[in-house]
């Protein structure tokens, strides 16, 4: 599964307060590609509670 962060990210910080083992925001949300696999629920959690649908999980 991939999780990207789109261009629409307003650095809110809400994904890193849900799931900071995956997301870190510096400006803009980071993502931390090697702790996704063992995170999908929180990272699921989080694309949620985007407030501009920036998180993609494919």
């Amino acid at each position: 599964m991939t999780v990207k962060v789109n261009e629409s990210c307003i650095g809110c910080g809400a994904c890193e307060s849900v799931c900071e083992a995956v997301f870190s925001v510096d400006g803009v949300a980071q993502v931390n590609e090697a702790a996704v696999a063992d995170n999908m629920d929180c990272v699921k959690e989080a694309a949620e509670a985007c407030p501009v649908s920036a998180i993609e999980v494919e």
